[in-house]
């Protein structure tokens, strides 16, 4: 269970993978207003009227819902809503959140006007979960001491404060919890234009001279975010630092991209590998999800949650019944012939959200 302060939030609240100076740089880059984050105009707009009102009645903000791919911004939300409001912020997440006892032990610690970040809300415990309900709309938690007919329910007033949800995947949250935020936020993807700005931005607080081509260049390999779009910017800015002039164009950046094994589709060494092996191992599918991790020698989670999302939103790879099928772009980016007779001919039924847990 992890729970913080603002001052501490942006250090801790990062991969785990990195170091304790990727994650300095990338609580220099976030955003610290409203007004300096970049992209999502409408929701920005939405969000700001939303707080506006509430500090004009001198009142706690409703609860918000942030839904989105990973790395838009969610977290970064968060903490302005925290510092929009001037209140502290306390985090933590649905995984952490094992028993009701761990909700309520963070509950009972919030302040008035106190911003609780929930990060992955969509993980969170089931008893927790319905707890949750009543802390939310009538601010109580009723704890229960003891066990079997001897248990005791005592009723724990709570101080007004704002619960922040952030989720992946909004269908999973149970409708009971989506009607008790007031809010509710979806982020979308980032234009390349819009990443142009984000680059631009944090190439000023990082001190990197970037020119307007390396900024394209990095934008149209980021995946339409920021997070990455920023990442990639720091490994083109190591590459530039030791083997140029630290000068960022789009030579640089894709000399530098080709070293890292990031493609112009913005495909890493992961996302290749699952488009090779479903072509060449299995010509195209269909093939069971188990079957393709072994080939990549990944877990099944890894390649499901970190490498199909992208590759299907971008029209490589479909989920059908029948299991993972390379699409004609798959082929061709791989620089293979596209088979004549290609098992996404109308073959299988496609299933977007792969239902069934065998493929």
């Amino acid at each position: 269970m992890s729970m913080f302060d603002n001052d501490e939030a942006a250090s801790r609240l990062v991969g785990g993978s990195a170091d304790a100076d990727e994650r300095a740089v990338e609580a220099v880059l976030r955003p610290r207003t409203l007004s300096e984050f970049v992209g999502q105009e409408r929701l920005r707009e939405q969000l700001s009227l939303v707080l506006d009102a509430a500090r004009a009645r001198g009142h706690t903000a409703d609860h918000i819902l942030l839904s989105g791919p990973p790395g838009l911004g969610k977290t970064t939300l968060a903490m302005i809503v925290a510092a929009e409001m001037g209140a502290p912020l306390r985090i933590t997440s649905g995984p952490a959140i094992q028993h009701a006892g761990d909700l309520a032990a963070i509950l009972s610690s919030i302040g008035e006007g106190d911003v609780l970040f929930f990060d992955e809300i969509h993980r969170t415990a089931r008893a927790a979960e319905e707890l949750l309900y009543t802390a939310m709309e009538d601010f109580r938690v009723d704890v229960v001491v003891g066990k079997g007919p001897g248990a005791t329910a005592i009723p724990l007033e709570l101080p007004r404060f704002t619960l922040v949800g952030a989720t992946t995947r909004t269908g999973l949250l149970p409708g009971p919890l989506r009607d008790r935020f007031g809010f509710t936020g979806h982020l979308d993807l980032y234009e390349p234009a819009e990443l142009q700005r984000v680059l631009a931005r944090s190439a000023g607080l990082l001190e990197v001279e970037l020119r307007e081509d390396g900024a394209h260049e990095i934008a149209g390999r980021s995946r339409g975010t920021p997070r990455i779009a920023n990442r990639l910017l720091r490994r083109v800015r190591d590459f530039a630092q030791v083997r140029a002039d630290s000068v960022v164009t789009a030579d640089i950046a894709r000399s530098a991209l080709e070293i890292f094994e990031v493609d112009t589709m913005g495909l890493d060494r992961l996302d290749r590998s699952v488009l090779s092996a479903l072509c060449k191992n299995f010509g195209g599918g269909p093939v069971g999800l188990g079957t393709l991790a072994v080939a990549v020698a990944e877990e099944r989670e890894t390649v499901e949650e970190v490498a199909e999302p992208f590759l299907v939103r971008a029209g490589l790879l479909a989920r059908t019944p029948r299991g993972r099928v390379a699409t004609p772009a798959a082929w061709t980016h791989l620089g293979l012939a596209v088979p004549q007779r290609a098992p996404f001919a109308g073959e299988a039924e496609l299933d977007l959200f792969g239902t069934n847990d065998d493929n």
